[in-house]
């Protein structure tokens, strides 16, 4: 691996469990961080770079589905790869369901288990790229004025410049002006890429 090494998480109430799934995950090359419970997980730092969570099913007080919850109502990024020796379908179908990335039962292979790691990596990693791309386009968004943003909402709609500036109050030329200014600053090439970078940042259509 070049660069600085993803992170996993390990969550798990038994230290010799956690000691096991350290030695193989950093022995991969990976940073290792372990917790003894849901609630000092929920306690630390939060992380930047791409990282996963190996994530224990049974464990005192918060569970991992709990936790998975508790990250998903907090909207935290969470790849989540479960780990249980008491593997039951209704639990791993629920795991899934929520998001998970897989959910494997005790004893598993090493191999398994850091192949589940690295799709959840490389899931994660898809998440960063999306958020970064999301942020760079909401900036070029705050360059508009209220004016070129409303213009741009309706711009993807659809709208002629004619309807536009019906819409609005405004004369046509206008419009044409506004509308320049916004592919400019959105840096968009065509109606279709603008349209595309209204998708990704869901902007709202005003109403008129």
């Amino acid at each position: 691996m070049t660069g600085t090494a993803p992170t996993v998480f390990i969550v798990d109430d038994d230290a010799s469990v956690r000691r096991s799934l350290t030695r193989v995950v950093s022995a991969a090359g990976y940073r290792v961080h372990v917790f003894a419970s849901a609630q000092e997980f929920l306690a630390r730092e939060p992380s930047t770079g791409p990282c996963c969570l190996v994530l224990d099913v049974r464990m005192p007080g918060l569970n991992g589905l709990d936790l998975q919850k508790a990250l998903a109502d907090a909207h935290h990024r969470a790849a989540i790869v479960f780990i249980t020796g008491h593997g039951d379908v209704a639990t791993g179908v629920e795991a899934m369901k929520a998001g998970a990335v897989d959910f494997l039962t005790k004893p598993f292979a090493g191999k398994d288990l850091l192949d589940a790691i690295q799709r959840a990596l490389d899931r994660d990693t898809r998440a960063l790229d999306t958020e970064a791309r999301v942020d760079e386009i909401l900036q070029r968004v705050k360059r508009l004025t209220p004016r070129e943003t409303e213009v741009f909402a309706l711009v993807v709609t659809g709208m002629l410049n004619k309807q536009i500036a019906a819409a609005i109050g405004v004369g046509e030329g206008t419009v044409k002006v506004h509308r320049a200014r916004v592919m400019a600053k959105m840096h968009a090439a065509s109606l279709a890429e603008l349209v595309r970078l209204a998708d990704a940042v869901g902007v709202i259509v005003p109403r008129t």
